[in-house]
């Protein structure tokens, strides 16, 4: 199987997915209308959505090792659509938040299965470039999913771009079925050796960096819209196509990024974590910026820069973990990398909207600055540190 066939069909696979489960963050405005929420109960939504996430991800994982990713991505897929589903059908907030918790707990199956089809299929000097354009697929669905939920709603109804996401997710569930080669090997079911990784004082480092970096990420694609409703004063339209923007801008920044991984020279740890310092501290100017920006305009530019760099970290943070843990841990890194950034996700959205209820947004955005700089700081840390000759990334 050629390395552009598996890119090509996990990369199709993430973007459904991806417009899936981001269309909760695209319809925040409808439903705070539609519920009558403030800000903080806003942030909860993210909350139960990304809890989900995490709470599966290592069980889901361990199945993915278990039954291989031809299974387990066409069933989470079709999970995802019937998640999409009863968001749409909620009738209470009670609802709406079960409802997305069960939407992001079959999104646990997106990360352990793109990730293994990579790597067990990319070979070495083009896994960085094939994990950048693979995460593409989650900022392209996520922008994709602003303009179908924000664009239907303002001719139909908030819940007709959560169908059309289910539509598009059966449709290409079944078309992975077909295409995905079967005939994977299985094996048991097992979880990673958190000891063992937790022991890794890199790996710590890059783990604690991605808690901060990751809160500024979720945070930022779920306040967007209403920031540029509320603050900024523009459409609820206009702010789908401000987030659909940053998602762009954050898919350039990946594939940038991922390029960059593997073209520049050096240690592998030094450039790839170079890389990724700079992402996180020019995220934190960035939301200063965006703390004191005025205008429609104005907002919509930073905004883009910003997609840039705060989206655009997530494949150069995968590949800089290949620097610092073996070939062997590399699945279960990946699996406690990804809980870090999820678990940024937990608590800094509402925290964002509560701040943002009572004392304004440009709070809300300076602690945004202020968690991406703390996460700088633990990147350095993990620049600074020995280099691991037995890494996954030393085989380059």
């Amino acid at each position: 199987m050629s390395v552009y066939r598996v890119v090509t069909l996990i990369l199709g696979w993430q973007v459904a997915a991806s417009v899936c489960y981001y269309a909760v963050f695209a319809a925040t405005p409808f439903f705070r209308d539609e519920f009558g929420l403030g800000g903080a109960a806003v942030g909860l939504v993210v909350t139960a959505l990304t809890l989900g996430y995490a709470v599966f991800l290592l069980p889901l994982g361990a199945l993915t090792d278990r039954f291989g990713e031809h299974r387990t991505l066409t069933a989470g897929l079709l999970g995802l659509t019937v998640g999409t589903a009863l968001v749409a059908r909620a009738d209470s907030y009670l609802v709406l938040l079960v409802s997305v918790f069960l939407l992001g707990s079959v999104y646990g199956t997106a990360m352990p299965g793109t990730n293994k089809a990579i790597f067990d299929r990319t070979p070495p000097g083009r896994q960085n470039l094939a994990i950048g354009v693979k995460q593409v697929g989650v900022t392209a669905g996520s922008g994709a999913s602003a303009l179908l939920v924000t664009g239907l709603a303002s001719v139909l109804y908030w819940q007709a771009g959560f169908y059309v996401a289910t539509a598009v997710g059966v449709a290409v569930a079944l078309a992975f079925w077909v295409a995905y080669p079967r005939g994977e090997q299985t094996g048991e079911a097992s979880y990673p050796d958190f000891r063992r990784l937790l022991a890794n004082r890199p790996y710590r480092s890059l783990a604690a960096a991605g808690v901060c970096l990751g809160a500024g990420l979720f945070t930022t694609t779920g306040y967007t819209i209403l920031y540029v409703e509320e603050s900024v004063g523009a459409s609820v339209a206009f702010g789908g196509v401000v987030l659909a923007a940053l998602q762009v801008s954050g898919s350039v920044g990946r594939v940038v990024t991922g390029w960059l991984s593997d073209a520049l020279p050096g240690d592998p740890r030094r450039r790839i974590g170079a890389i990724l310092l700079v992402q996180a501290v020019a995220s934190a100017a960035l939301f200063v910026v965006a703390a004191f920006v005025e205008g429609r305009l104005a907002a919509a530019a930073t905004f883009v820069v910003l997609g840039f760099f705060v989206l655009g970290f997530t494949g150069v943070y995968y590949s800089c973990m290949a620097t610092v843990v073996s070939a062997e841990e590399m699945g279960g890194a990946t699996g406690g990398g990804q809980l870090a950034l999820t678990s940024g996700a937990l608590v800094a959205p509402p925290v964002f909207g509560h701040l943002a209820d009572t004392v304004g947004y440009r709070w809300s955005w300076l602690l945004l600055a202020g968690l991406a700089l703390v996460g700088a700081g633990f990147v350095v840390r993990v620049i600074l540190a020995e280099s691991t000759p037995e890494s996954a990334a030393s085989a380059e």
